[in-house]
């Protein structure tokens, strides 16, 4: 099997004065990703399939991931066949393609099973590669608001963080801000400024007040506070003042609308939305967590995505510097 020194394989050196293709490797040292990295071309140039590249060899290392999928074409990422058969092939082949070609589905899967085998080898891939990155980390496809494929709860996004508020204040803080965005936001709220807002400001000042004592939020109980908060001030002025409790009570219906909308209910059953359990398994093995997100309107995709990023930073803002990779989004 093809080794890569702990580097990422991409392929290999194209000499553009002899118009061909070296023996000469691509190795991508994975850490220099510790930051950000954006991949750039025009249509049809191989963006996502560099990006599928880049996550194989993570997998390959040992490197956990989280992918959003907002057109639904990483999931693809997780068809993994060893033994290249036909047969493996013949599922994911579309029979009307196969009957305009005047082909079987199976003539189909024996022609496309004898690409990828020729097309690998070219690039030194054989079958115990194929195997080894099956088996390196798990692979698994989450649907937010369904259950066509794992079902994932935010509920985890309304309990109290398992850190200390003390020494840990602005990270907490970041937190409440990003879950309370993505609640306005599924209600119709965007780009609501967090120090402007009323709504934003009360729905925050729940939230600190909760988990300040390690309490945690449920839906239902932060509409009812939403009515009838836990403080009679914000700032210097009483909460009649600041906002009227006719305007909670509109607020507080807008909330419950969610919560009673049967649809919404998929969002509460399923895998919390807890980072560490999403990037490992219990057996210590990494974990590949496809987040499919091509079902879900604009809204709904901004509400989950805001909710996974406040998940991350909170994760990432308590983790020891490191000068490795530690994890891909």
């Amino acid at each position: 099997m093809l080794d890569t020194h702990g580097k990422f394989y991409l392929g290999n050196i194209y000499d553009l004065e002899a118009g061909e293709v070296t023996d000469q490797p691509v190795l991508y040292d994975p850490d220099d990703l510790t930051t950000h990295a954006f991949v750039v071309g025009m249509t049809g140039s191989g963006k996502t399939g560099l990006c599928i590249d880049l996550l194989e060899e993570a997998a390959l290392q040992g490197i956990p991931a989280l992918l959003i999928d907002p057109k639904g074409d990483i999931t693809n990422a997780l068809l993994h066949f060893p033994e290249l058969r036909p047969e493996d092939f013949a599922p994911w082949i579309n029979p009307d393609e196969a009957r305009r070609e005047g082909k079987t589905v199976e003539e189909v899967a024996e022609a496309t099973a004898n690409l990828w085998r020729n097309g690998l080898a070219k690039w030194g891939i054989g079958p115990d590669r194929i195997r080894a990155l099956t088996e390196s980390a798990h692979f698994a496809v989450y649907t937010p608001g369904s259950d066509a494929g794992i079902p994932i709860s935010i509920l985890a996004s309304l309990k109290a963080p398992d850190i200390p508020w003390e020494g840990n204040r602005e990270i907490l803080l970041e937190k409440i801000q990003g879950t309370v965005t993505a609640l306005l936001g599924l209600v119709g709220m965007d780009n609501v400024d967090p120090v402007r807002s009323r709504e934003h400001i009360l729905l925050s000042n729940i939230f600190q007040h909760a988990w300040q004592q390690g309490k945690d939020l449920t839906l239902a109980e932060l509409i009812l506070q939403t009515q009838n908060p836990p403080f009679d001030k914000l700032g210097v002025f009483d909460l009649e003042t600041f906002f009227p409790a006719d305007e909670r009570a509109e607020l507080a219906m807008l909330l419950n609308n969610i919560l009673a909308a049967p649809t919404f209910q998929t969002w509460l059953t399923g895998q919390p939305l807890d980072i560490p359990s999403l990037l490992y398994a219990p057996d210590g093995k990494p974990r590949h967590s496809v987040f499919y997100l091509a079902h879900l309107s604009d809204q709904e995709r901004m509400f989950f995505v805001t909710l996974l990023f406040a998940a991350v930073e909170t994760w990432m803002r308590t983790q020891p510097g490191s000068d490795a990779l530690r994890a891909i989004l």
